[in-house]
């Protein structure tokens, strides 16, 4: 085994430039946009930037809320979580791995993701999150980054979301009497 894989927090300077991005959401359709992301910048050279969106909590747009908004720790806990992540996927694709680079951002996931495409080779986002349309191919914000990103789009369909299509689509067939193949 190599050394121990240690994804580094972005700065500002790391954000522009030839690199893959990668949306992250936590979800398997993540976990296999992840691993797309890292085969990708491994081919072309290049590093990764791994990036997650959060949102604050709900409390904070509670003008009657006792407890005090935190941003700092806020943002604190998703790179953390978005730490574990990554460092928990990384080994399930090329190594040595390419850098991976961290990033956190308040917001919404396809407006984040949207930014975070500026000058960027490639966006990676899986094809399904944990949006609440079960039966919809492309979540909402993969269809949003394809269509307002500023540089390709891989949608990238996981294990899971495959099983669940073809489990949707013989369910519909036996539904409506077809023979199921």
């Amino acid at each position: 085994m190599t050394e121990r894989f240690e994804p580094v927090d972005a700065d500002e300077e790391q954000l522009h430039g030839p690199r893959v991005v990668v949306g992250i959401d936590f979800s398997a359709g993540s976990r296999a946009a992840l691993v797309f992301a890292l085969e990708d910048a491994a081919r072309r050279g290049v590093p990764v930037d791994a990036v997650s969106a959060y949102r604050p909590p709900d409390y904070w747009m509670d003008f009657n809320a006792v407890s005090a908004y935190e941003p700092e720790r806020l943002r604190e806990a998703a790179l953390d979580r978005l730490r574990t992540f990554v460092a928990d996927v990384v080994p399930d694709g090329p190594q040595p791995p390419p850098p991976v680079h961290l990033r956190t951002a308040m917001g919404t996931a396809a407006d984040v993701l949207t930014l975070e495409s500026h000058d960027a080779d490639l966006l990676v986002v899986g094809s399904r999150g944990h949006g609440g349309f079960a039966h919809m191919l492309l979540g909402s914000v993969s269809i949003q980054c394809t269509q307002h990103a500023s540089c390709p789009v891989t949608v990238v369909h996981s294990p899971e979301a495959r099983h669940h299509r073809l489990h949707l689509r013989r369910s519909r067939q036996q539904e409506a009497g077809a023979p199921v193949g």
